[in-house]
């Protein structure tokens, strides 16, 4: 959880500007729920996520940015159609937005889905930041995922378009291997590489794996 907060807290600490509506960055939180992830790993997913943006470093990184707004969702993945928005686009001006944003992260748990389509998601994003009724100069999308991409059409492909549209895309390659892991079967040990390779792109970009 501390390394998604100081991810969390530089993505937010980044100034930008907003044309329509005034927000220093759109956010898409990326989430995979694969056949491959347990419940347990789902629930600790979750509240990792909720416990890092209700910190109150997030909060003072957003005010350093121009406008002191943010623009947040969380989105659930799996296979190439499967896309369900948990937390829809949120707002984010103060802490009540933000325990307000978690609550509703934590309010339940739903199962996993099947398949891993990274490129599912990838051309879901910018349909749902087209209409999400904001327009901030930085678009971000941070990706976790636990396998490579098996279903829909090659992950290099939609992630170059999604660099040539303008965003921005992360990867938090989810690598918690062995005994921790609900279904280790799905394991592959290179994943951060193959994230550094096939999924991640545009200047300021990163990969940090997750280990435990």
């Amino acid at each position: 959880m501390k390394r998604l907060l100081t991810l969390l807290v530089a993505l937010f600490a980044i100034p930008a500007s907003a044309e329509d509506i005034a927000v220093d960055i759109e956010l898409m939180l990326a989430v995979d729920v694969s056949y491959s992830m347990g419940p347990r790993e789902l629930e600790l997913q979750r509240r990792g996520y909720a416990e890092a943006l209700t910190s109150p470093k997030i909060m003072q990184a957003i005010k350093t940015g121009y406008y002191q707004k943010v623009a947040v969702t969380y989105v659930e993945w799996s296979g190439d159609y499967d896309q369900r928005a948990i937390v829809d686009w949120a707002l984010i001006e103060n802490e009540d937005d933000l325990a307000a944003f978690a609550g509703t992260l934590t309010a339940r748990f739903d199962d996993s889905l099947r398949r891993t389509s990274i490129s599912g998601v990838m051309d879901y994003a910018p349909i749902d930041f087209r209409t999400n009724g904001f327009a901030g100069e930085r678009r971000v999308i941070d990706i976790s995922g636990d396998g490579p991409n098996n279903q829909g059409r090659p992950v290099v492909i939609a992630r170059d378009e999604l660099i040539a549209d303008g965003f921005v895309i992360n990867g938090l390659p989810l690598m918690t291997q062995g005994r921790e892991r609900d279904n280790p079967f799905f394991d592959l040990i290179d994943l951060d590489l193959y994230y550094e390779a096939c999924v991640i792109g545009a200047p300021l970009s990163f990969v940090v794996p997750v280990k435990s």
